[in-house]
């Protein structure tokens, strides 16, 4: 997972409500054994739609996603996220996420900020011309028109993506917490690491 701890740049200005799994990757698309390309199925109903923000020229290369209420709700597919990252997003701005959606995007290196309706709709205008920034270790967002939203983010999962770890480097990251705690144990219980029965 890549660290990160600013994102910067143009945003997707979306905002739509209720934007379920199935609307940010089809199940057809979850037959695939890689994470690579999801991003062409990525909002493939919505993209259908003449006029997409999705397809616009002046969002393309987009790191930021601006959405709606209760973005990711429905069925817990990992595959949304995937898709998401594969699309160019490192960060999702909304009132509100799906527990699920909001964890997967996290073991996924993609930060949810969670911001007031009026403070999404201010940055669904500006993104329409101009850039929109995240900073992270601040836990700010910020416009070139001098708006300031402050967000609240779990310090833990703030560690994790500003380290760029996941589930794995986290436990990377105690390698010599468990060679200590292997070496004791092989000391206190022998017959464990020879797969014998202790003595009676």
């Amino acid at each position: 997972m890549e660290p990160l701890s600013e994102v910067e740049g143009r945003a997707i200005p979306f905002g739509r409500k209720n934007v379920d799994t199935d609307v940010i990757i089809p199940a057809h698309w979850l037959k695939t054994i890689t994470r690579d390309g999801l991003g062409q199925g990525a909002f493939e109903t919505v993209r259908a739609e003449a006029g997409n923000v999705f397809d616009d020229p002046k969002f393309a290369g987009a790191s930021i996603l601006i959405a709606g209420d209760n973005f990711g709700c429905g069925s817990s597919r990992e595959h949304a996220a995937w898709a998401l990252l594969d699309l160019g997003i490192k960060a999702v701005i909304a009132p509100s996420f799906s527990d699920i959606f909001s964890g997967n995007a996290f073991k996924n290196g993609i930060l949810t900020v969670v911001l007031p309706q009026e403070q999404v709709d201010r940055l669904m205008e500006v993104a329409q011309t101009d850039p929109v920034s995240i900073d992270l270790e601040s836990q700010i967002v910020s416009t070139p028109f001098q708006d300031r939203f402050t967000f609240e983010i779990d310090p833990f999962r703030k560690h994790c993506l500003i380290e760029g770890l996941d589930e794995v480097g986290l436990t990377l990251s105690r390698d010599a917490a468990i060679a200590t705690y292997e070496q004791r144990q092989a000391g206190d219980m022998p017959w464990l690491a020879h797969g014998t029965e202790r003595a009676a």
